[in-house]
């Protein structure tokens, strides 16, 4: 899978990415330098294998290189770092999931 082109809405407080014309997002809140990831919303209709771990990849990135922190909320997320222990470093402190 390519690149995902990340687009972040900071009016609706989320990420964005569109495939086949569908709108996946990861909707999250902000605090100092920390960034609630809250919800995963990916439309069925959208059935790439490993889409949605290429999309919370390419978010986690995007967080990355703007220095901040990630606190994942959503099931979903929190899943995936805890498979990615990769991401670990991006946790705020006393945060373990």
């Amino acid at each position: 899978m390519s690149e995902l082109a990340i687009k972040d809405n900071s009016f609706l407080r989320q990420f964005e990415t569109r495939v086949d014309g569908q709108l996946a997002k990861i909707e999250y809140s902000s605090q100092e330098r920390k960034v609630f990831l809250t919800k995963l919303v990916i439309p069925e209709s959208i059935s790439q294998e490993g889409f949605r771990e290429s999309f919370i990849k390419a978010v986690l990135n995007h967080l990355q290189d703007q220095n901040l922190r990630v606190v994942p909320t959503s099931p979903q997320i929190a899943g995936f770092l805890r498979k990615n222990r990769q991401y670990k470093e991006m946790l705020p402190v006393g945060i373990r999931i």
